[in-house]
């Protein structure tokens, strides 16, 4: 089931961006794990980066409802079942759209994948609204993740043009990531990121970003090589959320243009344990945890829904045509993907563990 992801714990996804809600079904909690509704909340809260001229003006408010699994606010080992409605929906720009497919968008490939029948509103099955379900799937996978000490952080670390030029701490991740609206943790680039979304907005275009992943406390020795390799599985799960077209760990592609001896890791002692003096392999050798965090980065493309005029196709008529996309749509949605990075960062890790347990 292609809607579905990971082996022990493991998350089944539904809904569609104008349909009645988006939801997941969560399998692989232990019985009497402590579930609060008012920590997935504070998740999904998260989830929207805010008002004004660089998010979309649909706003959900997006009050999560637990179905089933969960009984005096514990799990019962039954699967959970939680969802949140759809309740700011306009459908009426999407009809055009119906049979101009929009550029960047998966209007053509689902049109023909599932012989017309698809939901074409505001992207269907394939909009980035399905992220909600990544977030509250990730919450639950984050109560088991704190229950062995493993932490997991996102943040934007650029946004078009504009980069994070030093290294940033975790404290300062945990503090400043959520409290700014282009979801950075360098507090001194905010205004700068928050001006090149406005700029590409005023020019009725769009901007990418990076953000960048860490996963704090995980020991060495989980993965499961070859084929569901930490990499692998995160990779899988990065590549799930809509606009995420590149995903690299520790020096990635950078790492190419290095000579082995600037890129292996340097084992050392501290403490009397085995630790690592750099962390170029971003925390994993060989597809398995060599206990230093797990660093990765997600390149999330340029949103494609842009009001400038585009060249497409008629599929009615068959004859080249143009296009002006309307509706409602952020013009960057880095900030918005960070949630939903952290949602399946959690839920893989959470999958990995329970795998090596």
């Amino acid at each position: 089931m292609t809607f579905s992801f990971g082996e022990k714990f493991r998350i089944h996804v539904f809904g569609e961006s104008h349909g009645e809600l988006v939801g997941v079904t969560v399998e692989g909690c232990t019985p009497g794990l402590e579930i609060e509704a008012s920590l997935i909340q504070a998740d999904l809260d998260k989830r929207r980066p805010g008002t004004g001229n660089i998010v979309s003006s649909r706003c959900e408010t997006d009050i999560v409802r637990i179905h089933s699994g969960v009984f005096h606010g514990r799990a019962t080992g039954a699967p959970i079942t939680m969802t949140v409605p759809n309740l700011d929906v306009d459908s009426s720009s999407y009809e055009e759209t119906k049979r101009k497919p929009r550029p960047g968008h998966a209007d053509y490939t689902s049109r023909i994948k599932y012989a017309g029948f698809n939901d074409y509103r505001g992207g269907g099955i394939f909009s980035g609204r399905m992220t909600a379900a990544f977030v509250i799937a990730g919450s639950i996978a984050k109560v088991i993740l704190r229950g062995v000490g493993i932490e997991v952080l996102a943040h934007v670390i650029q946004i078009g043009t504009v980069k994070v030029a030093r290294d940033i701490t975790d404290e300062e991740i945990r503090s400043n990531t959520y409290a700014n609206p282009v979801r950075c943790a360098a507090s001194e680039i905010v205004e700068t990121l928050q001006s090149e979304i406005e700029r590409a907005s005023h020019d009725g275009d769009s901007v990418g970003g990076l953000v960048e992943g860490r996963v704090l406390g995980i020991p060495a020795g989980y993965g499961e090589p070859l084929f569901d390799s930490v990499e692998s599985l995160l990779a899988h799960a990065m590549f799930s959320i809509p606009g995420v077209k590149g995903v690299e760990f520790g020096s990635g592609f950078r790492g190419a243009s290095k000579r082995g001896s600037e890129n292996n890791d340097p084992l050392i002692l501290r403490d009397g344990k085995v630790a690592w003096s750099k962390n170029d392999a971003g925390g994993i050798l060989a597809g398995i945890t060599n206990g230093a965090p797990i660093v990765f980065q997600v390149a999330i493309k340029p949103t494609p829904s842009i009001s400038k005029e585009q060249e497409t196709v008629d599929l009615e008529r068959l004859e080249q045509t143009s296009l002006t996309v309307k509706g409602r749509h952020d013009p960057c949605i880095a900030p918005r993907a960070v949630s939903a990075v952290e949602g399946l960062t959690a839920v893989a890790i959470a999958d990995l563990l329970l795998r090596g347990r």
